[in-house]
C-alpha cells in the first residue's frame, strides 16, 4: 500500500468510525463477517458486565464464503468462548448474509426466545460502524442502539484479516464497497441516509481511479 493510498483510506475509515460510547445493554449482537477482532471486543464488553446476552448473527458473506468452513456466528462464538464468554451466554443466528438478515432474523431469534432488546449494543468492523448505525435505523428501529468495534488502527485490522484469510487488498476495496453503499442503499432504503463530506468523496474518487474497484456494486 502506498502512503497516498493509506491516506485515503484513512479518511474513510476515520468517517465511518462513529466513536460511541458502550453502556449497559440488553443484548449485544456480533454481526459476522471475516474480523476475528469482533468477538474479542464482544467477550472484552461482556466481560465488562454490559450485556447478560451475546448473540453471534452470520452465515457465510461475499468475503467469507469459501474461506470459512464454518459459519461467522460459529466462528466467532468459539472465538468468543476462548475469551472466557459461557457457552449459555451466547446464541446463535447462522443464516444471515447481509446487515439487513442480521437484524431481521436476530430479532426473531430473540423474540422466539422471549428475550428483550430494547437496548442493544452492536459490535462490527471498525469501518462498518456507521452503515450498521444507518441499517439498524430501517431493520430494528425499535432499539435504542450503540455501535462499536475492535479497537484498533487500520495496520492491526489488515493484520487480522490476512490471519483470516483476507488480503490487504480486499480490506481496501471492502472499505471502498462500504462507501459506495452508504448512497446506494440509502437511496434503495436499505438504510437512512448519511451525509458524507466532500473529503470522503475525494479520497473514494481517487480509491476507485486507482484501482480498488473489485467490492464495488
Amino acid at each position: 500500500m502506498t502512503d497516498a493510498v493509506m491516506r485515503d483510506l484513512q479518511v474513510l475509515w476515520d468517517y465511518m468510525h462513529m466513536g460511541m460510547t458502550p453502556g449497559p445493554a440488553d443484548v449485544l449482537v456480533g454481526l459476522g463477517c471475516y474480523d476475528e477482532m469482533i468477538p474479542v471486543r464482544a467477550a472484552e464488553l461482556w466481560r465488562q458486565g454490559l450485556v447478560p446476552v451475546v448473540v453471534f448473527s452470520g452465515g457465510l458473506g461475499r468475503n467469507t464464503e469459501g474461506v470459512f468452513h464454518t459459519s461467522e456466528a460459529e466462528r466467532f462464538a468459539a472465538i468468543a468462548m476462548a475469551q472466557g464468554v459461557p457457552e449459555e451466554a451466547i446464541l446463535l443466528e447462522a443464516c444471515s448474509a447481509n446487515s439487513a438478515e442480521n437484524f431481521l432474523f436476530t430479532k426473531a431469534l430473540l423474540a422466539e426466545r422471549g428475550i428483550p432488546a430494547r437496548r442493544v449494543l452492536a459490535v462490527h468492523k471498525p469501518y462498518m460502524e456507521r452503515r450498521v448505525y444507518a441499517a439498524a435505523a430501517v431493520y430494528w428501529p425499535e432499539a435504542e442502539l450503540t455501535v462499536t468495534s475492535p479497537q484498533v488502527s487500520i495496520p492491526a485490522h489488515i493484520r487480522a484479516a490476512a490471519a483470516a484469510g483476507i488480503g490487504e487488498r480486499t480490506v481496501i476495496e471492502t472499505v471502498v464497497g462500504d462507501i459506495q453503499r452508504m448512497d446506494l442503499y440509502a437511496q434503495k432504503g436499505y438504510q437512512i441516509p448519511q451525509q458524507i463530506p466532500p473529503a470522503v468523496r475525494a479520497a473514494y474518487g481517487r480509491l476507485t481511479a486507482a484501482g480498488y474497484t473489485g467490492q464495488l456494486i
